[in-house]
């Protein structure tokens, strides 16, 4: 086992579905690695958590979520039958627009999660919403740590719940660490996207998805003793011209100003994070080992997907649950050419599966690499 290396999942909702396809390549090419360190933020907080509770192999673990995703629709996710969706947009839609308070006393988002909290209280194998079996895999010395990131909304912080042995708690500007027993409560709240998903009570303050100010995604997997991260990204890095081509043209409609929100939010900083890495490592090659004020150099390995997420949500939008699909084309979406908002909430099965295709031979085609990685 590596006893240093960390595994970094990210966010993005549904095309969090990739990093599972990724996963089960691994196991498959690795079926004895142990993954001592997780973190995850957003979706990738699901993924995490299934990892860090589950008491079998890594290659059980990574067939377990497979199926678990396979299995997964809107329905299971949020609610989706027609009338109540269109009400629960439209109530929250005017208070949005015109500030009319909740008289409901409730802290509602676009759609209700209750279907994603079922899903995950049966996919984790909890009827109290406690993981008890991260505490066995770190008593067994399987797991050293696995934390997920949240958004405190009424401080603004960035919270990373975590569990683990031997660990120090950190506090940076605006980001803290709180040692805890993670629950299904931590996770849907990591994964709650604003305004769409409902903020989630946790501890008595509410918290909302982990990577709205997430500036340093790599930092929780640091802190946690790693030396070598595998940071899973879901975000397709365009060649230079493929980046000065519009995705839609005429003034952006919300669709495609939410997508670029997206982007910017939950997806673009682990690029810039990744950078800052290199960086310090670099310059520790040049700075005596006992001048180095406790910084170390880690080693990092990104995997990201071989095509644009975005380009293949557009491709399955038709089959969309109708009443999610009017609410979504209202917004915009078949206007543009890659859906990176879309995609973010696209929870229907054949878009699931297509990532876990495109995830599991993205790991396949990387295996080569991600062996040296591991080796070296």
């Amino acid at each position: 086992m590596t006893k240093d290396l960390a595994l970094a999942l990210g966010g993005g909702g549904a095309r969090a579905a990739y990093q599972v396809g990724v996963m089960r390549a691994l196991a498959e090419r690795f079926p004895t690695l142990d993954i001592p360190i997780l973190t995850g933020v957003s979706a990738g907080g699901i993924n995490a958590a299934h990892f860090a509770n589950h008491l079998g192999t890594l290659e059980e673990a990574a067939e377990d979520l497979t199926r678990i995703w396979a299995d997964l629709d809107v329905s299971g996710v949020f609610e989706t039958a027609g009338g109540a969706l269109l009400w629960r947009a439209f109530k929250n839609g005017m208070r949005l627009a015109f500030g009319v308070s909740s008289t409901d006393g409730e802290h509602r988002g676009m759609v209700d999660t209750a279907p994603l909290r079922k899903t995950l209280n049966r996919a984790l194998g909890t009827s109290t919403g406690r993981l008890p079996n991260i505490e066995k895999n770190v008593a067994s010395g399987k797991l050293r740590a696995v934390a997920l990131v949240t958004t405190r909304y009424a401080t603004g912080q960035t919270v990373t719940f975590f569990s683990g042995r031997d660990i120090v708690g950190w506090e940076r500007p605006q980001r803290r660490s709180v040692h805890t027993q993670l629950t299904v409560d931590h996770i849907m709240a990591s994964a709650a996207l604003p305004l769409f998903f409902p903020a989630v009570e946790v501890d008595g303050s509410w918290h909302g998805d982990g990577g709205i100010r997430l500036v340093a995604p790599l930092a929780p997997a640091l802190h946690l003793g790693a030396g070598k991260i595998l940071a899973i990204s879901t975000l397709h890095r365009r060649s230079r011209k493929e980046a000065d081509i519009p995705t839609f043209n005429g003034p952006p409609l919300p669709a495609q100003i939410l997508g670029v929100l997206f982007n910017a939010i939950f997806l673009d900083q682990l690029d810039q994070d990744a950078h800052e890495l290199d960086r310090v490592n670099r310059l520790l090659d040049d700075v005596p080992p006992d001048r180095r004020q406790g910084l170390r150099p880690v080693g990092l390995q990104v995997i990201r997907p071989s095509v644009d997420i975005g380009v293949l949500a557009n491709e399955h939008e038709p089959r969309l649950p109708p009443a999610f699909r009017y609410l979504t084309r209202r917004l915009g979406t078949r206007r543009a050419r890659t859906q990176d908002f879309l995609s973010t909430v696209m929870f229907q099965r054949d878009f699931v599966c297509r990532l876990m295709e495109l995830g599991e031979k993205d790991g396949s085609d990387q295996a080569e690499t991600i062996a040296a990685f591991l080796d070296s």
